[in-house]
């Protein structure tokens, strides 16, 4: 069995180097630099924002832009800093030695390793799509989830940094699913992972920018600002009442399941949840809102 104290320290030690290095090498082994990426996804899509904005009275700096901008930061580098690559490593052995002792050899249910690269980038893509389109449905449906998803529906304003405001949390909840059945089932290439998760940031940044797209008969396939909006809708109506436009890069599984809705341009709807004006404001509030049980009323 695995010595799972020295996966822990080799996984701090890793990606706190690996973390240095990003931002003192730009440019190291070849490899995207998620660091820098980021930051240049993010001025980028703000300068569509600032050029030709959706909502032309809300300001560049929108309320709670700050917030969010430490949000980016905070859930894609320290996050994995503090604990989640640690946490990914030792779940990661732990299910190999777990199989290993009950005997069974290979992991892997369907193997896909002999495709083109080509084909399984692509069904990658879909699947991870799909995945994490049934997660968000259950985020919005299971009472205890929708505690942590608060969070990412707090926001009032919508800007591309909106993308990143959510409880560190959904990160556990996203991404072991998406390891379950992507690596173990599938038995799919980590560095296809880093591959959709980087075109994934880029959709996501735009589907919450002030840019008022909707890429024609594509907004069949693709998700997109016109249809996001939707989703942060704190009205809901009476045929989606657990919310609605759930796709992360794909609209089309809404249309397919029939929990897609664009009733007219929403730009200016009124964005959050019922009682959002009791939710806290501050960072550190907003993560342990989900932990803190209710005040019971007499």
């Amino acid at each position: 069995m695995s010595n799972y104290w020295e996966i822990i320290e080799k996984a701090y030690t890793n990606y706190a180097n690996y973390f240095w290095k990003s931002i003192v090498q730009p440019i190291f082994n070849g490899d995207l630099n998620y660091f820098y990426y980021l930051i240049i996804v993010s001025l980028l899509v703000w300068l569509l924002e600032m050029y030709k904005p959706w909502r032309k009275d809300q300001k560049v700096i929108r309320k709670d832009f700050w917030l969010d901008a430490f949000y980016m930061f905070f859930n894609f580098f320290i996050v994995n800093l503090l604990f989640f690559i640690a946490l990914s490593e030792v779940t990661s052995v732990l299910l190999k030695d777990t199989f290993t002792y009950l005997g069974v050899q290979e992991t892997t249910l369907l193997d896909l390793s002999g495709w083109h690269w080509c084909w399984q980038l692509l069904l990658y893509f879909i699947l991870a799509d799909f995945i994490q389109w049934s997660v968000h449905n259950a985020l919005h449906r299971i009472p205890w989830l929708w505690r942590f998803h608060k969070v990412h529906h707090s926001v009032k304003q919508m800007g591309f940094a909106a993308h990143f405001r959510f409880h560190f949390m959904e990160n556990v909840f996203y991404k072991s699913t998406l390891y379950i059945f992507l690596s173990l089932v599938f038995g799919f290439k980590l560095e296809y992972a880093f591959i959709i998760y980087a075109i994934s940031i880029l959709i996501g940044h735009l589907n919450h920018a002030n840019v008022g797209w909707d890429y024609g008969l594509f907004r069949y396939i693709l998700n997109n600002p016109k249809m996001h909006i939707w989703h942060h809708s704190k009205a809901l109506p009476e045929t989606h009442q657990k919310g609605m436009n759930f796709g992360i890069s794909l609209s089309i599984w809404d249309y397919i399941f029939k929990t897609d809705y664009v009733p007219y341009d929403g730009a200016n709807i009124e964005l959050g949840f019922e009682n959002d004006e009791d939710y806290p404001e501050k960072f550190v509030k907003q993560l342990i809102a989900p932990f803190q049980r209710k005040k019971k009323t007499v």
